[in-house]
């Protein structure tokens, strides 16, 4: 018979006693000046030797959950922050945790509902409405998310990230006047803060003043200053060059900034080229022929796939003024669903066919947050999914997929001097960027060979020289009719959560794909990783490089 024994609970008050005691246990105090210290592995130490003589410390377990959370061991810290809760459900700070952990994992709105539960007890916390403010945001909740920013701000103004976050949420609507107003209400508070400059810059419409420049070059000559604030200051001054046609600073700029980050965050390029050869070993004719028709047969995702700063988003933007497409964001998901498959991408040879079903379910059930029409098709536009387009084609083999394909040395400069929030590693060098590139063109090719029709190819230069003839080729694909509010997609109104948002509100130009020109001198290094990559590109109409 099941086990029906209630899971053991300590008495009410339980976690504020035992922290208490935590700062009489000397072992526990050191476990706690080592996390306040970032000394992680003396922490872990102190805190495991402490759980041994008392496995139901529920301050330890919670102390050793953010110690997991700390280097990215999520799950490990979901399991732990949820045993304290189970010991002591009233312990707040132990909630306060998972719900960072989830919101850290992808799952908002289970953290939203963990926020919830502390707000109902704290309903003027601060720390908490801030949190489930961004929650809300990643599931496309904007205004209810700016709603809370406001509350927040209002109570605590001289919080210059929460300005920041607020910004975001504004850009992201495509209140860029009110969003410019909050980066530069949270500089107000704190000068040398770079994710604001950076995020000024990233609007991409925004010119600095000399006044500007002046404020940064004091910020970077701040004795202390954090290196991300360093490096986010970098590339703004690196635009701020740009925009003054001093080419050879804003080089310079986008080089310190670059070097900063790629010491924080390093690539592997033989990892990436292993990927790919493995991928093109796995997806044979006879491979994919064995596995047809296995997947979740719904038509409803459209994944836009490629390198960043291809035209991704102007591709979403354009399908998203169809009456019949909803975009939603960078989906997160396939690479996530991947995990599923030991030692992917080789392990698929081994795994039983009549699972692609079932995770291509999951995949729209995982997609399900993020829509919030009835429109019968999506857009996923994670850009790094070109990595998966065989994983797509057996889990959802009616999906369609668009590349975007633009210039290598405009593509990869114009990714080189863009800082991203998080992820892509391999921008930061231009070795390194070079080679992701052909990378990417190689598997795409492999996939044009076994997969021929699977994927529309949509070419930046092409679309800007006869943007008709491209959006209705890009609507065929899709089974879509042409609608002529996708000529004029520059009106439709959407949140955009990607550094193109204000590019793609105004009609295509041509000027933004040529500004690689001017730093050609400086790319030699780009153009030998690319190397047949680049000889290897579409033919571009006259007058292109």
């Amino acid at each position: 018979m099941p086990d029906t024994t209630p899971p053991r609970r300590l008495p009410r008050g339980a976690a504020e006693r035992a922290v208490a005691a935590a700062m009489r246990d000397p072992r526990l105090v050191q476990a706690a000046l080592a996390l306040v210290e970032n000394r992680i592995p003396a922490a872990e130490q102190l805190l495991r030797e402490h759980l041994k003589v008392d496995p139901i410390d529920v301050a330890a377990i919670r102390m050793l959950g953010e110690v997991a959370a700390r280097i990215g061991r999520y799950r490990d810290s979901e399991n732990l922050l949820r045993r304290a809760l189970e010991l002591d459900p009233e312990y707040g700070a132990a909630r306060a945790n998972l719900a960072t952990v989830l919101y850290r994992q992808g799952r908002s709105e289970e953290a939203i509902g963990e926020l919830d539960a502390l707000i109902g007890d704290d309903p003027h916390n601060p720390a908490h409405a801030n949190l489930k403010a961004a929650a809300l945001g990643r599931i496309g909740e904007f205004e209810e998310a700016i709603a809370l920013y406001e509350q927040v701000l209002a109570a605590a103004p001289r919080q210059p990230r929460v300005w920041l976050s607020y910004g975001h949420m504004l850009k992201t609507l495509g209140r860029m006047d009110d969003g410019v107003a909050a980066y530069r209400k949270a500089l107000d508070i704190a000068p040398t803060l770079g994710e604001a400059w950076w995020s000024l810059a990233n609007l991409k419409v925004v010119t600095f003043s000399d006044q500007d420049v002046i404020a940064m070059q004091s910020a970077l000559a701040f004795e202390g200053l954090d290196e991300n604030d360093r490096l986010q200051l970098e590339f703004a001054l690196g635009k701020a060059m740009e925009d003054r046609r001093d080419f050879a600073a804003a080089f310079a700029r986008y080089s310190a900034g670059n070097a900063v980050r790629r010491k924080s965050l390093p690539y592997d390029a033989a990892a990436t080229r292993a990927f790919v050869d493995s991928a093109i070993d796995v997806f044979t004719p006879a491979f994919l022929a064995a596995r047809r028709d296995t997947g979740d047969p719904s038509p409803d995702p459209i994944f836009v796939v490629g390198m960043p700063r291809a035209g991704s988003t102007l591709i979403e933007q354009i399908l998203s003024s169809h009456s019949s497409v909803e975009g939603t964001t960078e989906l997160p998901d396939i690479p996530a669903l991947t995990k599923r498959i030991p030692a992917y991408p080789r392990g698929l040879a081994d795994a039983d066919p009549s699972r692609f079903h079932a995770i291509g379910a999951a995949y729209l059930k995982r997609a399900q947050v993020q829509r919030k029409t009835a429109r019968p098709f999506f857009i996923d536009k994670l850009p790094n999914n070109w990595a998966y387009i065989g994983f797509i084609k057996l889990i959802l083999p009616n999906a369609k997929i668009i590349d975007a394909r633009r210039h290598p040395l405009g593509c990869c400069f114009s990714n080189f001097k863009q800082h991203f929030a998080r992820g892509q590693a391999f921008t930061y060098d231009l070795d390194d960027v070079g080679h992701y590139y052909a990378d990417y063109v190689r598997l795409a090719a492999h996939f044009d060979r076994v997969l021929p029709g699977f994927v529309h190819r949509v070419t930046y230069e092409r679309m800007v020289e006869d943007t008709e003839a491209e959006i209705r080729a890009l609507l065929a694909h899709c089974g879509l009719p042409f609608e002529e509010g996708c000529l004029r997609f520059f009106e439709t109104e959407r949140p955009v959560r990607t550094p193109s948002s204000e590019q793609v509100r105004r009609p295509i130009f041509r000027e933004g794909a040529e500004t690689w020109l001017h730093f050609e001198p400086f790319l030699g290094a780009l153009k030998d990783a690319l190397g047949d990559a680049l000889d290897c590109y579409p033919e571009v109409p006259p007058g292109w490089a």
